[in-house]
């Protein structure tokens, strides 16, 4: 080849190298992962697909007969809504813009939230028959979809590497963060018994953190909500400029450390250490919207029907405080996923001997309690399926089952069951006893076993609390001691190691309670 042709190629690639450089790179239309294959998007409401793109591009989404076009902002994101659709699938999902997605095995059904710390997260190979209930665990229509391994972020998020899996023995056992035990066990029952039930495909979305407090996951917005959490909103304000202002005096150290280093070097010195570099408070996994920006908030607008919670040994000390951090975490989500109140089930903790000092586990039990008369949720109550030395009980099916009770109820609407247990309604003192009245009697009361009603209290005025005898009379429990003539309280199960055998008759343990507010 001649010098000529040479120096003619070199220059036509220079031209192109420099019509390429100079241009501005064309961006892919991106999804979230969250939105994938074999996805399972809520069924009979609009459904939210989103994403990235070039700003102006016009990106079309189509799945069946449905169709929806839109044209990403400045910030490049882009949103549309397709109409609501039946349970039914599998389908596929096209996105199309300068480039096109294709996403197949798509199901509608019912997508659930499961959230809270190691009781939520811990996975289906650490519970009881763990083998036999892996091997059965052969559902298709059930899809998971875990965020895992942890992570913090200082600000929300836009998405979290994870897939969604078809449930399989092998698909079940493998995902997970907590001993690497596979999904989490009490979703996972939760969705299997809303499946049976509603013969519907179910979508279950985990994202938990063992150890965690509520407050890192709960949103800004949740605790503006709270007059009474004003001070956490200063945790949360102050932590970016106090992290700037100490990255600048970093700097400003790291330049005064830049000389002596070299000097020393030169001298063959020993180098002094460098100054500390400053880490952002909200990175800490137990601060305010640490875990909440980067593990909840990528799934926002996510189509789904409610949220399922298991939380609360790690804010043992809270008391009645905790009644508020679950009014922020229950309204932060849901003004965050702006589909209104949608269902809130949680799990009220077990008894645990160990860890919880004095009534402190008691006082959050009466937390939890509390939160019920937050709109559109409920509880399932853990006192007869615990273990005393363990504080990760390991019959996760009954939790997930109980749960499942309460939305099939309340959220789906089914009756001829009784979903809750029997909560403390009122007291009477008669005739120097007291008559206390329950709500969720269902088919009456029972003690678990037939044997004597345990773990009630009762006491006088002098607020000195000792064993009593209590006896069921119909829809009633009549609670009594020969030490106490003039009774004015009574408390059942308050102590840390309590498991009262009080149900009702449809196998739900009643919640521990006091009458007063000593």
């Amino acid at each position: 080849m001649s010098p000529r042709r040479m120096a003619r190629i070199a220059a036509t690639v220079l031209v192109a190298f420099v019509i390429v450089s100079s241009s501005p790179a064309r961006a892919d239309v991106r999804l979230p992962s969250v939105i994938g294959n074999h996805m399972v998007l809520q069924r009979d409401m609009p459904l939210p697909v989103w994403g990235w793109a070039d700003p102006g591009e016009e990106v079309t989404v189509k799945m069946g007969d449905a169709k929806a076009s839109a044209k990403p902002g400045s910030d490049g994101k882009w949103m549309v809504k397709l109409p609501a659709m039946p349970a039914g699938g599998p389908h596929t999902l096209i996105v199309k813009g300068k480039n096109t997605i294709e996403l197949t095995d798509i199901l509608v059904g019912e997508v659930w939230v499961c959230s809270g710390q190691s009781n939520m997260e811990m996975g289906i190979n650490s519970i009881q028959n763990a083998e036999k209930e892996v091997a059965a665990a052969q559902y298709p229509n059930i899809r998971l979809y875990h965020l895992c391994p942890y992570r913090t972020a200082t600000e929300p998020q836009d998405d979290f590497k994870a897939e969604w899996r078809p449930c399989s023995p092998d698909t079940i056992k493998k995902t997970g963060a907590f001993w690497t035990s596979g999904f989490p066990a009490t979703a996972y029952f939760f969705g299997r018994q809303l499946h049976k039930e509603l013969d519907v495909p179910v979508g279950l979305i985990a994202t938990a953190w063992g150890g965690t407090r509520i407050e890192p996951w709960t949103p800004r917005v949740g605790f503006e909500l709270v007059p009474s959490l004003k001070d956490v909103l200063k945790v949360i304000d102050e932590a970016t400029p106090n992290y700037d202002k100490a990255v600048r005096k970093a700097i400003a150290d790291t330049e005064k450390w830049l000389p002596t280093a070299k000097k020393a070097i030169e001298e063959g010195k020993r180098v002094p250490p460098p100054p500390e570099w400053p880490k952002h408070r909200l990175e800490n996994s137990a601060e305010p919207t640490s875990i909440y920006n980067a593990m909840v908030h990528p799934l926002v607008p996510f189509g789904m029907r409610g949220a399922i919670w298991y939380q609360g040994e790690s804010n043992h000390m809270d008391g009645m405080a905790y009644f508020d951090k679950m009014q922020a975490l229950i309204n932060g989500w849901r003004k965050i996923w702006a589909q209104g109140d949608f269902p809130f089930y949680y799990v009220q903790i077990a008894p645990f001997d160990a860890l919880y000092p004095d009534d402190t586990l008691p006082r959050l039990w009466e937390a939890q309690v509390a939160a019920l008369s937050i709109p559109n949720t409920g509880m399932a109550v853990t006192v007869d399926i615990t273990d005393l030395k363990d504080i990760h009980p390991k019959n996760k099916q009954q939790v997930g089952n109980r749960l499942a009770l309460w939305a099939l109820a309340k959220t789906y609407g089914k009756t001829g069951f009784e979903y809750s247990g029997p909560l403390y309604k009122s007291m009477a003192v008669e005739d120097g006893k007291i008559r206390i009245s329950f709500n969720h009697v269902g088919a009456g009361l029972v003690s678990r076993g037939d044997k004597p009603l345990s773990w009630f209290e009762i006491a006088g005025e002098d607020k000195k609390f000792v064993k009593a005898d209590a006896v069921i009379d119909g829809e009633t429990v009549v609670v009594s001691s020969p030490e106490v003539a003039k009774p004015v309280a009574v408390r059942l199960g308050w102590s840390r190691k309590a498991e009262p055998n009080l149900s009702n008759k449809d196998g739900l343990p009643a919640s521990p309670f006091r009458t007063d507010k000593w």
